[in-house]
């Protein structure tokens, strides 16, 4: 009779620590707007990369993308965190040379140009608290519209002659960043 109330409280603590221990793994469901990165060249097995941007995916989910991206305000260039952009090797951004690091990448959206802001404050939270004479570069570069409408906030660099461009789209808005070396 001992050795049976022994093994059962054995066993009784056992399972209460299995379950405690089960109960301590659950995990987040997948964020609103999930982060995501784009490397440059887009291979990552490359060990000679020029670029990385890491940034949040932001969802139209029936909104308008001009309430998501105000006109002629400042933007994060996603959702969350700003987005942080790192280059591996100097750059130019129009005619302001960028050094290798680190940098949050800031946009003013606009109808027909937006403007490109590289700041040198990282790990910021939105643009709230984005100081303008931190910035580093700024270029205007123009805003099409694409037939093909995007739901998620997208980016990814493709190869131009002398450097790279950082491509951004939403909905049917696309702006072309151009990087030179």
């Amino acid at each position: 009779m001992k050795t049976f109330k022994f093994i059962s409280a054995v066993a009784f603590g056992f399972l209460l620590l299995l379950a405690t221990n089960t109960q301590a793994q659950k995990f987040p469901g997948l964020d609103k707007s999930p982060m995501d990165q784009a490397l440059f060249p887009a291979d990552n097995k490359i060990p000679t990369k020029t670029a990385k941007v890491i940034y949040s995916r932001p969802q139209l989910k029936g909104r308008a993308l001009s309430e998501l991206t105000p006109a002629g305000k400042v933007w994060r260039t996603g959702a969350n965190e700003a987005t942080e952009i790192t280059f591996y090797k100097d750059v130019n951004l129009g005619k302001t040379k960028i050094k290798a690091g680190s940098y949050s990448l800031y946009t003013i959206p606009g109808e027909k140009e937006w403007t490109i802001i590289l700041n040198k404050d990282i790990n910021i939270w939105g643009a709230y608290s984005y100081k303008e004479a931190n910035d580093v570069a700024r270029l205007v570069v123009p805003a099409t519209q694409a037939e093909e409408s995007l739901e998620a906030f997208s980016m990814v660099f493709t190869k131009a002659d002398n450097g790279m461009i950082l491509n951004l789209g939403w909905d049917k808005t696309r702006v072309a960043i151009p990087f030179t070396e």
